[in-house]
């Protein structure tokens, strides 16, 4: 059960598209950093390996110094994430403003990665959505913009994944060129081709809404954390008893 405890999966939460994202804040954001994000992604796998290595040999071994590291790391990872939560929770007005600029700035380069691309594509097909404030957003990309001087075929466009479903219709071709000329449209026009909605106000909707789902999983994280805190100390008063027995 101790080893259980000792896997990085159970204190480290590794998202569903963690490579895709990986890729996006490392392609994209990268001049936002002081320190490379692959960087800081090598040093978090470093120390992973370090405390589940110190966990796992120290129970092995009944090695109480080992296990006094574990136990120790495994504290610290526990608060530092009670203190983002914490840190998140009151200035959590500002969490939307930095993340839309994320989302914007990814939206200028939403032609230079495929991989970019196709977050962006998922993240507006999955939340029916255009743009982060409104479908208007996508004018800050080259290709989409609206100037004049844009000879961009795409001119004053948006990415097929902002387009509606055409009722009745059924087919595994997909449209890209169904989001041509949009930003040329009103609102109450746009709404019969495209969702011209931004992705921020459906963001925040889909937040409010899974509240729950949110809280139930950062327990779901704590507890195997605490549990394994736990048992390293109980397995270190044990190995000490037996030491004091003997001698």
């Amino acid at each position: 059960m101790f080893f259980y405890f000792n896997s990085p999966v159970h204190w480290l939460p590794i998202p569903d598209c963690s490579l895709t994202c990986l890729i996006f804040f490392s392609d994209t954001v990268r001049d936002t950093f002081l320190v490379d994000p692959a960087i800081i992604l090598i040093i978090v796998g470093v120390v992973m390996f370090f405390i589940t290595f110190c966990g796992c040999i120290g129970a092995l071994r009944e090695n109480i110094k080992l296990l006094k590291v574990f136990s120790v790391s495994l504290t610290l990872v526990f608060l530092t994430q009670v203190a983002i939560a914490v840190l998140g929770f009151f200035y959590s007005e500002q969490i939307p403003g930095t993340f839309g600029k994320f989302v914007k700035k990814a939206i200028v380069h939403y032609r230079d990665d495929i991989d970019l691309q196709n977050l962006i594509d998922y993240i507006q097909k999955e939340f029916l959505c255009c743009g982060w404030n409104n479908f208007t957003d996508w004018s800050q990309n080259l290709y989409f913009n609206c100037t004049l001087e844009n000879p961009s075929r795409e001119r004053c466009g948006v990415p097929y994944s902002c387009c509606a479903a055409v009722p009745g219709e059924v087919t595994d071709l997909v449209n890209t060129m169904c989001g041509f000329g949009v930003q040329n449209l009103k609102y109450i026009e746009a709404v019969k081709f495209i969702y011209p909605e931004g992705c921020a106000e459906k963001a925040t909707h889909w937040m409010e809404t899974h509240l729950l789902l949110v809280g139930a999983l950062a327990l779901g994280l704590a507890l195997p954390q605490i549990a394994g805190i736990v048992l390293s100390q109980l397995l270190i008063s044990q190995i000490q008893d037996e030491i004091s027995s003997v001698i």
